[in-house]
């Protein structure tokens, strides 16, 4: 096959392969099954692609490929069960397989401010019958595009453990028979929370890429704004909804930055902050008022999103870097660890402390976290603990921790960043 046409297929399809589950998860009423017959449509690219090229809207080629499949497996139950139970069929399935489009109208009607199949299929991954960590790896790898061996490195394990937990997942929703449908307003703000987290999961993967040769996914970044703002829709009266969406649109506001004219990785504080997009700034700021807004009159403690994207609004409220206010993020990573505890939220407290009280303090609680272990396999450890190093004047060390944190990512454009960064410390 030609390397040409093989990447193009790749790019369709983890753009467009959550939407296509989706659809056809909305017909089959099964997750798993819709998966199957999404890959089986990603199969048939494969083989026809190549010879005929690559069709002009290859999206709604995958998708018509796939309902047909699915609308065939219908039509094969159908037959089974009138010769096993010689019954007619069941509603949900006359109205996919004899007028699929009635279909799209009837969901309309019956859920009008929820039409989007992704955010059905987002909520029946989330569906609490699965593990927290299960819900996460299911929700990334239908509506993230992401492969087992990316979500493994997100979540810092082994990819043939992730595997596993994502069949799992698939197995559980079956066994289950959970709906493929929105959940009822008395069950929303349970299953929410494990909604947002996916979001920002998704969001995290397009800004920050955990492997690959780009630095940034942009699609990824885009889909999960989207969702973002349509969960918080969703639910008003939420501040961690809009908390996320803050978070989400202060945190994509400086995309345009990340990228010198090489398209090399540009750290935070060397952007031009002129390039930063004003428009989502605004929106961030804005989201970020609501969402405080909300917790204030009821005396709610501010949540893990609102708390991050208060962050984000002390980097965009500076416009140079050298304003930025460091003791109020150290002081917002401590509230943030106290309600969400985590070794990636201390690493970030560190960074934190070394801006407002030296990087001899940073380091302090650098070397604690490495010495706990958690952080093992996470390349940022050292990347950080290099940076810190260097400020205080220890280059050779400093240049053996990025080469370190070089080895570690499996992303390229990280690694030329950093083996740049251990270069000028060469003697």
């Amino acid at each position: 096959m030609d390397a040409q046409v093989e990447r193009s297929i790749a790019a369709v399809w983890r753009i467009e392969s959550a939407k296509i589950v989706a659809v056809v998860a909305r017909m089959v009423r099964d997750v798993g099954l819709a998966e199957e017959l999404a890959q089986d449509a990603l199969v048939a690219a494969l083989e026809h692609w190549p010879r005929q090229g690559i069709p002009d809207n290859p999206g709604a080629w995958l998708t018509t490929t796939a309902r047909h499949a699915a609308l065939d497996r219908m039509r094969r139950d159908r037959l089974l069960r009138q010769k096993l139970e010689q019954i007619g069929l069941d509603l949900e399935a006359q109205e996919a397989l004899v007028v699929p489009d009635f279909v799209d109208t009837l969901d309309a009607a019956r859920n009008d401010v929820f039409k989007d199949d992704l955010l059905r299929l987002m909520f029946t991954a989330c569906h609490p019958v699965l593990s927290r960590d299960a819900r996460l790896a299911l929700t990334l790898k239908l509506l993230g595009g992401l492969s087992t061996q990316e979500i493994a490195r997100a979540f810092l394990v082994p990819e043939a453990t992730m595997a596993q937990r994502i069949v799992r997942a698939k197995r559980s929703l079956g066994e289950a028979r959970v709906p493929f449908e929105l959940p009822p307003p008395q069950e929303l703000g349970e299953r929410l929370g494990a909604v947002l987290e996916a979001v920002y999961l998704i969001f995290n993967e397009g800004y920050t890429a955990t492997a690959g040769e780009d630095w940034m996914r942009p699609a990824l970044v885009d889909e999960a704004l989207r969702l973002g703002r349509m969960l918080a829709e969703l639910a008003p009266g939420e501040p961690e909804a809009h908390g996320l969406v803050a978070l989400m649109e202060l945190q994509a506001s400086r995309m345009g930055a990340r990228l010198d004219a090489q398209g090399r990785p540009v750290l935070l504080l060397d952007q031009d902050r002129a390039r930063w997009d004003g428009v989502l700034l605004r929106r961030g700021l804005a989201a970020l008022e609501r969402a405080a807004g909300l917790g204030r009159p009821v005396g709610l403690a501010r949540g893990a999103y609102l708390l991050q994207a208060e962050i984000a609004a002390c980097h965009a409220r500076a416009h140079v870097a050298d304003a930025t206010d460091w003791q109020a993020i150290a002081a917002l990573y401590g509230e943030l660890a106290q309600v969400q505890p985590s070794p990636v939220v201390e690493l970030n407290r560190a960074v934190a402390v070394g801006m407002a009280d030296g990087p001899a303090a940073g380091l302090l609680l650098v070397d604690a976290l490495a010495q706990e272990g958690k952080l093992a396999g996470y390349h940022w450890l050292p990347s950080v603990r290099a940076d810190l190093l260097a400020k205080l004047g220890r280059s050779e060390e400093a240049r053996r921790e990025f080469e370190r944190a070089a080895a570690m990512t499996a992303n390229s454009r990280e690694r030329e960043l950093l083996l740049e960064r251990a270069r000028t410390l060469r003697p």
